[in-house]
């Protein structure tokens, strides 16, 4: 792994505006930043992304497995009470999943580290999958990159046939998001691109449209009853919205499944590291609440007491807390050798309950920490999009890198 400084391709943000990736500078600074790049070689694709990423979706979706049959551990990821039946009901139907991205932290030596699971809406995903494979494509027909050089990228792909997998042929999916959030809408017609291609019908809806009808169906802005909905709107905020109650009752399909809301939350990292504890691939992970005293030397709550003891020593050296439910960084402190060394000024969702997790340091290139984004769909982990920032916590504004693979 290394990164490579790269000609930039003439009149590439032209192009973008062409392609409606108007978010490509932000805040008066590059986005998508193509001035370098980042080589890996094909072994450490296969070896240490792709097989520990897909292997980790199988962890999670046994800690889903875990949790749905545990009031103990449903109580402890905040769901609400009223909705476990929704969730089990979900997961025990095996209603499928589309994709997610983990976030891992990674440097070329040793096992990548999951920092945390994107399971329900993570964003970056035309970035990753079409602007990246655009640059891959033009960057070697014009000798900027080998003739044998490639790109971890099947992103697109995938979701076709994931869609025609999950979708009978012909289906109407509608695609739901913030029309006014570029970056949510790039997202959501990525997806409707790929299924259409798939042979679905796609329709986009503003989530704020969404309404009841007097059948109590969920319907869109033209009076058409919504039967299946991929929706840009995490599940902690669905479950607790206006219309929650009628989520069941309505007969709508929704993707992604209510169990994502298990897989979603950063309270699975601490079930994770209960379950596979010392897994080369997880960082070691507790809830605050039963760790906090023992972080300055006193007695953790007495369940976690055998694997913090085990972590004492590693999570000393460096840590890292961060609500369950968050955004773009939001609400990340990070502390080394016993004292705070950054944090966000976003603390807008600290309210939640909190975990702490081993700090994986992130590499430094050339001043700028890459956190690597390991896409997966369905169950199997098919392409990168990586995201580098000079801080080490990665946030809304962090510069997406394009990737290679050669040698």
């Amino acid at each position: 792994m290394e990164k490579r400084t790269l000609p930039e391709r003439p009149g590439w943000r032209d192009k973008a505006e062409e392609l409606g990736f108007t978010f490509a500078d932000m805040g008066g600074e590059p986005y998508w930043d193509e001035t370098s790049a980042y080589r890996f070689t094909l072994r450490e694709i296969e070896e240490d992304i792709e097989a520990p990423a897909t292997e980790l979706h199988a962890l999670c979706r046994e800690a889903v497995d875990r949790a749905v049959r545990d009031e103990a551990w449903l109580t402890r990821l905040d769901i609400p009470r009223q909705h476990w039946d929704l969730i089990a009901a979900s997961w025990s139907r095996g209603e499928p999943e589309l994709y997610g991205r983990m976030d891992l932290a990674y440097d070329g030596n040793g096992p990548a580290r999951l920092l945390e699971y994107n399971a329900d809406t993570p964003t970056s995903l035309y970035e990753s999958a079409s602007f990246q494979w655009l640059w891959f494509e033009q960057q070697q027909a014009a000798g900027v990159l080998d003739a044998d050089a490639d790109q971890f990228n099947s992103i697109h792909e995938a979701i076709v046939a994931r869609w025609t997998q999950i979708c009978p042929d012909g289906e109407e999916v509608h695609f739901a998001a913030d029309p006014d959030n570029p970056e949510d809408y790039a997202t959501v017609e990525t997806l409707a691109w790929a299924a259409r291609e798939a042979g679905l019908g796609a329709h986009f809806t503003a989530l704020s449209q969404i309404g009841l009808t007097e059948e109590g169906q969920f319907a869109d802005d033209q009076s058409r009853v919504i039967g299946t909905l991929f929706k840009l709107y995490p599940w902690e905020d669905m479950l607790r919205d206006e219309f929650a109650a009628h989520l069941q009752s309505s007969g709508t399909r929704f993707i992604e499944p209510p169990w994502k809301a298990v897989l979603s939350n950063k309270g699975i990292l601490p079930l994770l590291w209960q379950m596979f504890p010392g897994h080369p691939n997880l960082l070691p992970a507790f809830f605050l609440a039963d760790v906090q005293d023992a972080l300055t030397g006193g007695n953790p709550a007495p369940e976690a007491a055998q694997a913090f003891e085990a972590a004492r020593e590693t999570l000393a050296l460096g840590h890292v807390t961060k609500p369950i439910f968050s955004r773009e960084g939001a609400g990340v402190v990070i502390h080394e050798g016993g004292r705070e060394a950054a944090r966000t000024g976003d603390d807008s969702y600290s309210h939640h309950p909190m975990i702490v997790q081993g700090l994986a340091r992130l590499p430094d290139f050339g001043g700028f920490r890459p956190v690597l984004g390991a896409w997966i769909v369905g169950e199997n982990c098919c392409g990168l999009g990586l995201r580098e920032d000079r801080s080490p916590i990665t946030h809304n504004l962090s510069r997406f890198k394009p990737h290679f693979i050669e040698g």
